[in-house]
């Protein structure tokens, strides 16, 4: 598939595979699940969420040390107030913790003003918080949920059930609002956690999150853009757009070597 194979070098490959406790204990398709299962999802505070240019940490039951996020807000200022909407914009899976960052994290700045916003491909963007009944916070942060051992394997309700002293998850949310007003056939697209032909680019990170890349292409004077999802070795799904539509989803599988093939068949 078009540059793919310039983007997942070896050396690149090898930086996106996760440390082997990890992989010890969560198969690739947990993996695969977890961090579908929370990218851009969204919650409301339930705490004050300081800055902090390193993760604040979290025990499984939701505890932190209010010393330390103190000491934060002191230094880098707050992230969000009681009751602002968060979305979760990355997620981590190290050795013996989960990683979720928030609003872009510490590198959001002011840039979560007063409306969240999803850009396509440079174009102007669309937004969905004017649909929210709550407040989107100013700036980002992140949390890491700390495990006395390795990271077990974890579903997306249970880390959110961990975080429910901080975070409440349980709000219809502006998205949840906005995916009742779409066709039945693009909402169910977005529960399963697929794109779909005529989807838009806010609909497609909806069912998606973000794209690991972007590649632009001019083909027959027209300027089209694939987000690429996933890693190797699994499945990479390229997701094509002109201008704020998709037209094309297609799904390949690539190696350890960054090559692209079809996905393999499964036995029918």
């Amino acid at each position: 598939m078009r540059r793919l194979g310039v983007l997942l070098v070896p050396a690149a490959v090898a930086a996106l595979l996760v440390p082997a406790g990890v992989a010890q204990n969560l198969t690739f398709d947990e993996r695969v699940e977890l961090v579908r299962g929370l990218t851009a999802e969204l919650a409301t505070t339930k705490v004050p969420l300081p800055r902090s240019k390193k993760p604040l940490t979290v025990d499984p039951k939701g505890a932190y040390n209010k010393e330390e996020w103190e000491a934060a807000n002191q230094e880098f200022g707050q992230a969000a107030r009681v009751g602002d909407a968060v979305q979760i914009t990355k997620v981590g899976l190290e050795e013996n913790q989960l990683v979720l960052e928030f609003n872009g994290g510490m590198k959001g700045g002011k840039g979560w003003r007063d409306r969240v916003q999803i850009g396509v491909g440079g174009r102007n963007p669309s937004t969905i918080s004017g649909r929210d009944p709550y407040t989107v916070a100013q700036s980002g942060t992140t949390l890491a949920i700390v495990f006395p051992d390795r990271l077990p394997p974890l579903k997306a309700a249970q880390v959110k059930e961990m975080l429910a002293p901080i975070l409440d998850f349980n709000l219809r949310s502006a998205s949840e609002q906005y995916v009742e007003t779409l066709p039945p056939a693009i909402q169910e697209a977005i529960k399963a956690k697929r794109a779909l032909e005529g989807m838009n680019g806010e609909q497609v990170i909806l069912a998606l999150g973000r794209p690991k890349y972007k590649i632009r292409e001019t083909k027959d004077g027209v300027e089209l853009e694939d987000w690429v999802y996933g890693d190797p070795p699994g499945k990479i799904t390229f997701v094509t757009f002109d201008g704020d539509k998709v037209v094309k989803v297609k799904e390949s599988y690539a190696g350890l070597g960054g090559e692209v093939v079809p996905p393999p068949k499964t036995p029918l």
